[in-house]
C-alpha cells in the first residue's frame, strides 16, 4: 500500500470510528500518532543503533536500546510541538473569556426580564410574542454563543408563554430553535474564532464580514414570523389586554433601561472595541467577561454556586476545543505528509469544475457533515481540507468562512439530527411532539439557504464592513 493510499485509509477509518461513537479528539490523536509512527519510522537508524551493541551487552542493554529506539520517532516531537502551538495560540485565548462571559450572563436572570420587556414593547406588531422571542434569542445567543443553553433557557421561558397565548406549537418551536442558533454566526462568535485559528484569516475581518449576513438572516427570520402571523392569524393570535396589559410610557422606558440597555451595551462595547481597533479580540473578551460579572452583580444574581458552575463549564468547553485542535493538527500533519492532501487536491482539480460548483460541493459536504458532527469538529477537522483548494479556485477564505458559518446553522436545524430540536424537546411540555418541532424549523431552514444565496449573489454584504474599517 502506497503512502497516499494509506492516508485515504486513515481518513476513512477515522470517519468509521466517529460514527461508532469514539471520542473525536482522542481518536484524532491516537490515529495521528499511530499512522505517524509508521510515516516517520526510520528503519536505518534503528538498525544502526542495534549495531552499536557488542558481545558484552546484557539483556537490559538490549531492552533499553530497543525502548529508546521506539520513542526516538519524530511523531512524538510533532505531537508535543502541536500541543504547545495550540496552547500558546493568541487567537484561541479569547475562547475561554467569551465562554465565561456567556455562561455568567446565562445565569444572571437577564433573559426573563428582556423577553417580558420586548413582549410588551412589540405587542402591536403581528406575531408580537414570536418577534419578542426571536429578538431575545438573537441578543442572548450573541452574548453567549452557546446554542444548547439559549434553546434550553428560551424553551423554559418563552415556549410555555407562547403556548398559553394560543400560538401554534410548531410555529413557536421553530422560532426558538432557529433563534437559538444565531450565536455561532453573529459576532462575537466563538465559531468564527475557531475558524480564524484554523484558517489564518484575521478574526477582526471575520467579525466585520459576518455582521451584515447575520443581520440579513435575522431579518429573514423576522420577515417570516411577521408575514405568517399576518397571513395565518391563528398561528400567532394577537395578545389580549389580560395577557399583555397596557402600561405607561415612563414604566416602559424604565423596563427597557433595566432589562435591554445593559445587555445591549455589553454586546456593543465588546464588538465595537474589536471592530474599531480599540482592543484585540482577547482584550475585548476580557472586557466582556468582566462586564458579565458586573451585570450578574447588578441584577443580584451572582452567587458562589453560579460562579463555580460558570468556571467549570468554561474550563470543560475550552479543553474540548483545544484538544480537538491538538488532535486535528497532528492528524492533518500526518495526513498531508503521507500525500493525502495532494490526492484530494488532484481529484478535485481533475473534476474540471467552476468556482461556483466547488463552492456548492463544499457547502453540500459541510451540510451533510452537520448531521452527525458538532460545528467545532467540522471547523477544526474537515474545513482545513478545503482551505488549500480555495487558492486554486480563486475563492477568498474570508468569504468561504462566512458561507460556512451560515451553513452551520443548518447542522442544528436539519432533521433527523437537528440538535436544537432535541434540546427543545428535552424541556418542552408533553403536548409538543418532536414532529411538531421538526415541522416548525423547516421554514427557518429555507431562510438559511436564502441567506446563503443572498450572500453569494451580493458579496458586498461580506466585504463592505471589512473594507470600510480596514481597507482592502
Amino acid at each position: 500500500m502506497t503512502d497516499p493510499q494509506l492516508a485515504l485509509t486513515m481518513l476513512g477509518l477515522f470517519i468509521v470510528l466517529v460514527f461508532l461513537g469514539f471520542p473525536i479528539a482522542f481518536t484524532l490523536m491516537a490515529m495521528g500518532i499511530g499512522f505517524g509512527y509508521y510515516a516517520y519510522f526510520d528503519a536505518a537508524r534503528q538498525w544502526r543503533q542495534y549495531l552499536r551493541l557488542d558481545e558484552t551487552a546484557t539483556s537490559w542493554d538490549q531492552w533499553s536500546l530497543w525502548f529508546d529506539g521506539f520513542l526516538n520517532n519524530r511523531i512524538f516531537d510533532l505531537f508535543i510541538n502541536q500541543t504547545y502551538t495550540v496552547m500558546s495560540n493568541e487567537v484561541l485565548t479569547a475562547v475561554p473569556l467569551f465562554l465565561f462571559m456567556g455562561y455568567i450572563v446565562e445565569r444572571a436572570n437577564i433573559v426573563d426580564r428582556l423577553f417580558s420587556t420586548l413582549n410588551i414593547a412589540s405587542k402591536r406588531i403581528p406575531g408580537s410574542m414570536g418577534v419578542a422571542a426571536l429578538v431575545t434569542c438573537a441578543l442572548f445567543a450573541t452574548a453567549t454563543g452557546i446554542v444548547g443553553a439559549v434553546v434550553t433557557l428560551m424553551g423554559l421561558l418563552a415556549l410555555p408563554a407562547m403556548l398559553k397565548a394560543r400560538y401554534n406549537p410548531s410555529f413557536a418551536s421553530g422560532i426558538i430553535c432557529a433563534g437559538g442558533t444565531l450565536g455561532i454566526l453573529i459576532p462575537p462568535s466563538i465559531m468564527l474564532i475557531v475558524y480564524a485559528a484554523a484558517s489564518g484569516v484575521s478574526i477582526v475581518r471575520l467579525y466585520a464580514g459576518a455582521l451584515l449576513p447575520g443581520l440579513i438572516l435575522v431579518g429573514l427570520y423576522l420577515l417570516y414570523v411577521v408575514g405568517r402571523s399576518i397571513l395565518q392569524p391563528s398561528a400567532a393570535p394577537r395578545p389580549t389586554k389580560e395577557e399583555v396589559p397596557d402600561i405607561p410610557m415612563a414604566t416602559m422606558l424604565r423596563m427597557i433601561v433595566v432589562s435591554f440597555v445593559p445587555l445591549a451595551f455589553l454586546i456593543l462595547a465588546v464588538l465595537g472595541s474589536i471592530l474599531f481597533g480599540l482592543a484585540t479580540p482577547t482584550e475585548a473578551a476580557a472586557i466582556g467577561a468582566l462586564g458579565g460579572l458586573v451585570l450578574a452583580i447588578g441584577y443580584r444574581a451572582l452567587t458562589f454556586q453560579r460562579l463555580r458552575e460558570s468556571v467549570y463549564l468554561t474550563v470543560r468547553t475550552t479543553a474540548m476545543v483545544c484538544w480537538l485542535f491538538v488532535g486535528s493538527y497532528t492528524f492533518s500533519s500526518v495526513f498531508s505528509y503521507l500525500g493525502g492532501e495532494q490526492i484530494i487536491s488532484e481529484f478535485v482539480t481533475g473534476l474540471d469544475i467552476t468556482p461556483l460548483q466547488f463552492l456548492l460541493l463544499a457547502q453540500l459536504i459541510i451540510f451533510l457533515l452537520g448531521w452527525p458532527l458538532e460545528w467545532s469538529e467540522i471547523i477544526i477537522i474537515f474545513v482545513p481540507i478545503f482551505l488549500p483548494l480555495l487558492e486554486i479556485f480563486g475563492i477568498d477564505p474570508l468569504f468561504f468562512g462566512i458561507l460556512v458559518a451560515l451553513n452551520l446553522q443548518t447542522s442544528f436545524l436539519t432533521p433527523p439530527m437537528a440538535m436544537s430540536a432535541y434540546y427543545l424537546k428535552g424541556i418542552a411540555p408533553p403536548q409538543v411532539k418532536l414532529t411538531h418541532i421538526f415541522a416548525g424549523i423547516m421554514p427557518f431552514l429555507l431562510m438559511v439557504f436564502i441567506a446563503m444565496a443572498v450572500v453569494y449573489l451580493v458579496p458586498g454584504s461580506v466585504y463592505y464592513l471589512p473594507e470600510l474599517f480596514y481597507g482592502r
